[in-house]
């Protein structure tokens, strides 16, 4: 599997999709960046974790900006909290869910 293609691929059309304005908007983000985020965690397990950085160089140069190291580890940390959940809550959005995912994080550096 090209990793890269896929994680490409996602996110053009969630690019195309962003242009569309509709209900469906917040859905469609949070499940391709919840797909990016498992090819992510598969491509870190192949390819070792210094594989973001690479990606995020590629798809900013190629897509634009937004896609960050710290974006592309939000997408993977994303996956890997709600992997075990069936459906994901419409009513939050992207910025919602990045301040969850490193909540369990944040809790180890408290005194």
């Amino acid at each position: 599997m090209n990793y890269y293609n896929e994680i490409k691929k996602e996110l053009i059309n969630n690019e195309i999709n962003k242009q569309v304005k509709n209900y469906f908007l917040n859905k469609n983000e949070l499940e391709v960046y919840y797909n990016v985020g498992k090819l992510l965690d598969a491509a870190g397990k192949h390819y070792g974790e210094g594989i973001i950085k690479k990606y995020s160089a590629k798809l900013t140069f190629e897509i634009g900006k937004g896609y960050s190291q710290r974006n592309l580890r939000n997408m993977r940390q994303f996956y890997n909290v709600f992997r075990k959940w069936q459906t994901v809550s419409a009513k939050l959005n992207w910025s919602h869910f990045c301040q969850i995912i490193w909540f369990d994080e944040d809790k180890k550096k408290l005194p």
